[in-house]
């Protein structure tokens, strides 16, 4: 699984509909209004490298309102989600 995290800077009054929009793209998982530098933050999950081509300059950055995107991957993922089912396996419930 390969995870970019698309930072989007959007037309100030476009933001809610760009961020509607982002999110009901096939491969983006979440998108959260953030503050800083960009208006939105999308994470993006894809099987191959090839598939962010089609996701992000293919569909994301053709979104009306979007000014400009900045596309960053990860190497790697930590999760206290993933954490906590590491230890619990073969563990019985505790409760």
């Amino acid at each position: 699984m390969v995870t970019a995290i698309v930072f989007v800077k959007a037309d100030v009054a476009r933001i809610h509909e760009v961020a509607e929009t982002i999110a009901a793209v096939d491969g983006v998982s979440e998108v959260y209004s953030i503050t800083g530098d960009h208006d939105l933050m999308a994470m993006v999950r894809v099987r191959r490298n090839e598939d962010l081509n089609d996701i992000i300059p293919g569909r994301i950055n053709k979104i009306p309102g979007i000014v400009g995107t900045e596309t960053h991957i990860a190497f790697r993922t930590y999760s206290q989600h993933d954490l906590e089912q590491a230890f619990a396996l073969g563990l019985p419930d505790a409760d």
